[in-house]
């Protein structure tokens, strides 16, 4: 394997670099969101949140559950379960040594796959629209799995 210094200035480590900066952008982004409709359907989960509408029982029907904001927290949470394995098989993968085409190909649809599928969730588009999306980049994850696995296979 070449050396550490060598990996991380190759063109597959900052391709990787780039699309985990994007994706992670994106999934800082559903936090805003989630921010934003909490807000304006005045749904909220903690007391102290409430505040800026009144106090005592005024206060009390702010803490409430809201379809859209729990859909946009799904959404959330989903990123979470994807994209963070994507972070740590992804840099696996990066330091493997693939063909920059192949990372490209791995790194692109696994971030097209998880903006298509934060649309899907939250337009909401009709199924299976969501499910692929998400089938794809989990696919993409799995296969960088593999290669990081054949390529360095020390079990």
């Amino acid at each position: 394997m070449a050396e550490l210094a060598q990996l991380i200035d190759s063109e597959v480590f900052l391709a990787y670099a780039t699309y985990t900066t994007i994706v992670l952008l994106k999934m800082m982004l559903m936090s805003v969101t989630t921010a934003f409709f909490r807000i304006t359907r005045k749904a909220f989960s903690n007391p102290e949140d409430t505040v800026t509408f009144g106090k005592g029982e005024n206060a009390k029907k702010y803490l409430r559950t809201d379809p859209d904001v729990e859909r946009v927290r799904r959404g959330h949470l989903n990123d979470l379960e994807n994209i963070v394995p994507f972070i740590g098989i992804g840099l696996l993968y990066a330091l493997s040594g693939p063909a920059l085409s192949t990372a490209l190909l791995h790194f692109r649809i696994f971030v097209g796959a998880r903006i298509f599928h934060t649309i899907a969730y939250l337009t909401p588009l009709p199924q299976p629209s969501r499910g692929l999306s998400w089938a794809a980049g989990y696919a993409v994850t799995i296969s960088m799995a593999y290669r990081v696995l054949t390529t360095g296979l020390y079990l």
